[in-house]
């Protein structure tokens, strides 16, 4: 198959150096990478970021990267490129006009809307996937959602011929938004199980127990490691301003001497982080993929029942699931785990296993083709079940 993958502001680039530490980019590179080594035919578009940047590249994976002429050649938020937008689709119009893929994938809004638009009459299927929405961050309370972010994401979740949710929670929530249930499939995010493993690496720790949590969600573990002792809790990812709002929320707790914030993580040192954890506790909802890096790991995970750990994380199997917003039940629920081992390591193996068996890339990159075929009505290459949760 013939794939046009449209990521406007995220290159799969810098993760093939390992230069970045997680979000659309790395699933982008790693879903173009096993959409490769499945024999399919993949270009991957997004925005020229660098004057330096060339205007195709080949990655050592066997897909390419076009660099796409829209604005000037400097880095922008994913919010801000719609003024460029027009440009973008212009371009991908008149590359789909004389090269016509079998389908087109779009990863977030800003590249819904220059796909649909230069897909329109050429006969090309659509499936978006969204990473975040709109209304679902603004309900959360970031007041810096654009309007048109929302009106453009009904539209597009309706002009696409599939759309992609990457949990049960986000089909609802699309669903919520208008798009017909029939046209929206669960592929999760995958996991790169070659990096993410048990054996490997690990980081040496100050205090008997560590554990490890997304910026999303970490001030509810703040507030819960001051009853839970012995432990060092290290926040990783975040913008600036979270962090310093973490910074002094882990003092008015009494913990700062506990808390490391430690910021944006390479890619290539997550995995030794991981495994130097006792536990990894995800109390937000962001799409982030750390409960999954952590189970390929094979750490259990102590999960907010919210966003895609409730798909992902198998209560009293994998990890624990707890209610959000609820640091004295996460602090509860801790204390016995974190003092029992063997109970600890058998989480781990369990996790572990189910990674391997259900979020492979391989696997889900097999589950995405699935979605391309029901687009294209093109035959299934291979069989692929729909994703078991």
């Amino acid at each position: 198959m013939r794939i046009a993958v449209v990521s406007a502001h995220a290159s799969p680039l810098p993760v093939l150096g390992d230069a970045e530490e997680g979000g659309q980019d790395v699933h982008v590179a790693d879903l173009a990478a096993a959409l490769a080594a499945s024999g399919h035919d993949v270009v991957v578009h997004t925005r020229r970021d660098s004057p330096r940047a060339p205007e195709v590249v080949r990655s050592r994976h066997g897909y390419d990267v076009v660099h796409v002429p829209a604005g000037p050649p400097s880095p922008a938020h994913a919010d801000e490129l719609l003024p460029h937008l027009d440009e973008f689709t212009r371009f991908l119009r008149a590359q789909w006009r004389a090269d016509r893929p079998d389908v087109v994938h779009a990863h977030y809004w800003t590249s819904g809307v220059a796909s649909v638009l230069a897909a329109n009459g050429l006969g090309v299927p659509v499936v978006q996937t969204f990473h975040s929405l709109g209304a679902v961050a603004q309900q959360a309370g970031d007041e810096g959602v654009p309007e048109a972010r929302l009106s453009t994401e009904r539209l597009i979740g309706r002009e696409a011929s599939r759309v992609v949710a990457q949990s049960t929670d986000e089909k609802a929530q699309l669903v919520g938004l208008g798009v017909a249930r029939t046209r929206v499939a669960v592929v999760p995010p995958g996991v790169d199980v070659e990096r993410f493993k048990p054996d490997g690496p690990t980081l040496n720790r100050p205090l008997p127990h560590r554990v490890v949590s997304p910026a999303v969600g970490a001030d509810d573990v703040i507030t819960a490691l001051r009853s839970v002792w012995d432990t060092e809790l290290v926040v990783v990812g975040g913008r600036a301003e979270d962090v310093r709002g973490l910074r002094e929320h882990a003092r008015a707790c009494g913990v700062g001497d506990r808390v490391r914030l430690v910021g944006r993580v390479p890619r290539v040192a997550m995995p030794a982080l991981l495994r130097s954890s006792d536990v990894v506790v995800c109390a937000g909802a962001d799409g982030d993929v750390t409960p999954l890096e952590a189970m390929a790991c094979g750490v259990p995970v102590v999960a907010a029942t919210v966003g895609g750990a409730t798909d992902t994380v198998v209560d009293g199997v994998t990890g624990l699931l707890v209610p959000p917003e609820d640091p004295r039940t996460l602090a509860r629920v801790l204390r016995p785990l974190l003092a029992d081992e063997a109970r600890r390591d058998a989480y781990g193996i369990a996790a572990a296993d189910r990674v391997e068996a259900r979020y492979s890339t391989a696997r889900i990159a097999t589950e995405t083709v699935r979605v391309y075929s029901q687009a294209t009505g093109l035959p299934e290459a291979v069989e692929a079940s729909a994703h078991e949760v």
